[in-house]
C-alpha cells in the first residue's frame, strides 16, 4: 500500500558562505536568483556513486525500501569538471526551504519517474533532471512558454505526441511528459553519438545550436565535445548541466553537505484509472475521501479540472485510493458525473442570457470564469456550473497564467483544508506580492504557485490574485481593504 500522508521533512545545515545561482534553461523554470559567487571545482569523485552495471537495471529495485537508495544506484554520468558546480550545490544548501518545498513536491513523481528512466537503461541522473527544468512542480509555466515538470514548450510538445486543447495539456500530464521527455532525450543522446551532457545541453537550448556550435569548433579545430563547448554555448545552458550534477552529488551523498533527504518509499504513490466517461476531480475527490487540491497536483493536463468530453478519461488517483474510487464509480449515476459544463458563445449571446439558459446567476458565471466585466466574445468558452447550487461544491477551474479574476471575495475550502478558505484579492495601487503575502499571512512563493506566476512575472492593478489563509487571517485582511 502506498503512503499518501507520510510526513516529509528536511534538514539542512546552512554553510556561512553565501552563495547565488544562475537560473539554468531557456526552456526551464526559473528559480534561483543570479550567479556572482567566487568558483571553485568540488565535485564528488566517481567512485561515490555507482556504475550503471548496477542490480538496479537488471531488477526492479523493489529491494530498496527507500527510493533515494535506488537513484543512488543508478548513477552512472561521468564526473564534469566545471567551477559552476560548487556554485550550485552552495545554493541549494544555503536555501534549505526551497529544497524542502522541492522535495516534498518530488515524491509524488519521483517513483513513476524513477521505473520510467529505469526500464530504458537511462543513467538515473535523468530522474533528477525535473529538479532543475521545474523544481517538481507540475504547472510550471517558463516566460519562453515552456509548460510543465519537464517544460515542453509547445512545438516540441506536438512533435512528441503532447496534445493540447480547451480542456487538457498533454505537457503537463505526468504520464505522457514523462514518456515524451524520455523519448526526446534519447533521441538527443543517438544524435550526438551517446554523449549524454551534449543530449542534456541540447534539451536546454536546442540540438540545432549545439551541432552547429560543435561544427564551428571542429572547423577551428578545437575539441567538438561538451568541455569545448563550455565557453560557447548560451550562458544559461552553461549552467545546466552543472545545476544537474550539482544536486546529482547532494543527493549521491546528502551527509558531505549536511543535507538530511525525506524518506520518499519505493512503492507507486499513485496508479491510472480509466473512469469510463467524462468526470469532474471535485466529484472524484468526493468518492475517495480525498482533498482535491491533491488531486490537481496529480492530475495537472486536466486543465479545467474535468476531462475532455472526447477523451480519454484516464485519472491518476492515490494507489490506496484505487478501489475506493472503482467502487464509487460502479454507483455512481451519470448525471452526477460532472459539475461543470462548456458554453461556446454564439453571436446574440450576452452573459444575462447564458446564465438564464444555464439556470446559474450571472455571478456565479463571472466568478467560475474569471471575468472582471459582463462582454462576452464569440467563439470564447465559458464554463457552466451544472446546477445553481453546484458552484460551492465544485472546484474552482484552472485559470489562465495571468487571467484576472472578480473582485475580494471567498470561496470555502476543498475537503480537508476545512479550516482554510480561498480569497480572491484584486490587485490595487501600491499593492505588490510581498504586503499582499503579508497581509494575508502566506508566503510569497505560495502566492506565486497558487497564481502561476514565474520569479519575474509582476502582478497588475486591476489583476485577481487566488490566496488561501486561515479564515482569522482572511477577515483581518480584508477588514483593512480600502473601499473599491
Amino acid at each position: 500500500m502506498a503512503l499518501t500522508k507520510t510526513q516529509y521533512s528536511l534538514y539542512v545545515v546552512v554553510s556561512a558562505l553565501t552563495a547565488l545561482s544562475l537560473s539554468a534553461g531557456c526552456a526551464s523554470f526559473t528559480s534561483e536568483p543570479g550567479t556572482d559567487a567566487q568558483d571553485r571545482a568540488d565535485q564528488s569523485s566517481p567512485a561515490a556513486r555507482p556504475s550503471s552495471a548496477s542490480p538496479t537495471q537488471k531488477e526492479p529495485g523493489i529491494h530498496y525500501a527507500n527510493l533515494w537508495d535506488r537513484v543512488r544506484a543508478g548513477l552512472s554520468l561521468p564526473t564534469l569538471d566545471s567551477p559552476y558546480i560548487a556554485r550550485h550545490e552552495q545554493w541549494f544548501v544555503n536555501n534549505p526551504e526551497f529544497m524542502e518545498a522541492m522535495l516534498g513536491r518530488a515524491h509524488l513523481y519521483l517513483f513513476h519517474i524513477v521505473e520510467e528512466v529505469e526500464k530504458r537503461g537511462m543513467p538515473m541522473e535523468i530522474a533528477l533532471l525535473p529538479a532543475i527544468e521545474s523544481a517538481y512542480k507540475p504547472y510550471a509555466y517558463s516566460r519562453a512558454k515552456a509548460s510543465g515538470l519537464w517544460q515542453f514548450i509547445p512545438s516540441t510538445g506536438r512533435l512528441y505526441g503532447l496534445h493540447a486543447n480547451w480542456w487538457y495539456d498533454g505537457r503537463r500530464d505526468v504520464l505522457a511528459s514523462t514518456q515524451a521527455a524520455l523519448d526526446y532525450l534519447e533521441k538527443l543522446k543517438d544524435d550526438f553519438n551517446g554523449d549524454w551532457q551534449l543530449a542534456l545541453a541540447s534539451y536546454n537550448c536546442g540540438e540545432g545550436k549545439v551541432a552547429r556550435l560543435l561544427e564551428a569548433n571542429r572547423r577551428k579545430g578545437l575539441p567538438a565535445n561538451y568541455s569545448g563547448l563550455t565557453k560557447s554555448l548560451p550562458r544559461e545552458t552553461q549552467h545546466y548541466v552543472p545545476k544537474l550534477m550539482a544536486f546529482v552529488n547532494i543527493v549521491s551523498d546528502p551527509a558531505k553537505y549536511g543535507v538530511q533527504l525525506p524518506l520518499i518509499p519505493n512503492q507507486p504513490y499513485f496508479e491510472q484509472v480509466d473512469a469510463g466517461s467524462q468526470i469532474d476531480l471535485g466529484v472524484v475527490a468526493r468518492l475517495t475521501d480525498l482533498p482535491v487540491t491533491e488531486l490537481y497536483q496529480i492530475n495537472p493536463g486536466h486543465s479545467r479540472w474535468i476531462t475532455d468530453p472526447n477523451g480519454p478519461h484516464n485519472l491518476l488517483i492515490p494507489a490506496d485510493k484505487k478501489d475506493m474510487l472503482l467502487t464509487g464509480l460502479s454507483t455512481l449515476p451519470d448525471d452526477e458525473r460532472v459539475l461543470w459544463a462548456r458554453h461556446e458563445v454564439q453571436r446574440g449571446d450576452t452573459i444575462h442570457t447564458v446564465a438564464k439558459k444555464n439556470n446559474v446567476t450571472v455571478e456565479a458565471l463571472k466568478s467560475a470564469n474569471h471575468l472582471t466585466d459582463t462582454r462576452l466574445t464569440v467563439g470564447q468558452n465559458l464554463l457552466i456550473p451544472a446546477g445553481p447550487g453546484k458552484l460551492a461544491q465544485a472546484p474552482p477551474p484552472a485559470p489562465a497564467p495571468a487571467a484576472p479574476a472578480i473582485s475580494a471575495s471567498t470561496r470555502s475550502a476543498p475537503a480537508g483544508n476545512e479550516d482554510k478558505i480561498q480569497v480572491t484579492h484584486r490587485v490595487k495601487n501600491g499593492d505588490t506580492l510581498w504586503n499582499i503575502a503579508k497581509r494575508y499571512s502566506v508566503n510569497v512563493g505560495d502566492l506565486r504557485e497558487w497564481n502561476l506566476l514565474g520569479p519575474k512575472d509582476v502582478i497588475k492593478l486591476g489583476q485577481n490574485l487566488t490566496v488561501w489563509t486561515h479564515r482569522a487571517n482572511a477577515s483581518a485582511a480584508l477588514a483593512r481593504l480600502p473601499p473599491g
